[in-house]
């Protein structure tokens, strides 16, 4: 018996499916970052990119769209903006992960991890992420709070303390 079973019990609901999803932290972070422009912009900035007219270049983005998911990048905290200045120009925002920003490079990578495993280039991947210090491939894997490895299929989901059944009628 599982988890959402047992509370079931107690309420007559089917737990897994009557529950309010309005405050789903995936849907939310979708909302943030669950756009293709932002997803690639976030690989740019890890791959080293910091000025607009990089971006552009590189992810042939429209104009209107890169200074908009930039712009809410930065107002969402996970960018920030520095200035910098090329001699005989006039100062311009360069733009740098914060903190924030680099807890979200995990996700990014589990998707390059997924993408290299079922959707590369027939020759391979394009880009291989190493460990700097000692070379090693570099992949994206759930652990639980212990430290244990854990598969997919062993991860459960339970109630959180935000858990809201759908109102009735």
């Amino acid at each position: 018996m599982t988890a959402w079973t047992e509370l079931a019990k107690d309420t007559g609901a089917d737990l897994r499916l009557d529950r309010d999803t309005s405050n789903c932290s995936i849907a939310r972070t979708l909302e943030i970052v669950g756009e293709k422009w932002t997803i690639l912009i976030l690989r740019e900035v890890w791959y080293g990119s910091s000025r607009f007219g990089d971006f552009e270049r590189v992810l042939g983005c429209p104009r209107n769209l890169l200074a908009a998911r930039l712009r809410m990048l930065v107002a969402e905290g996970i960018l920030a903006t520095e200035s910098y200045q090329e001699p005989g120009s006039r100062s311009r925002p360069k733009y740098v992960i914060t903190p924030k920003g680099m807890d979200l490079v995990p996700a990014v990578m589990g998707l390059l991890q997924w993408g290299d495993r079922h959707a590369a280039d027939p020759e391979g991947p394009a880009v291989l992420t190493r460990h700097r210090e000692c070379g090693a491939p570099v992949g994206v894997q759930i652990r639980c709070g212990e430290g244990h490895a854990v598969q997919a299929e062993d991860v459960e989901s339970l109630p959180g303390p935000a858990f809201r059944l759908k109102p009735v009628g």
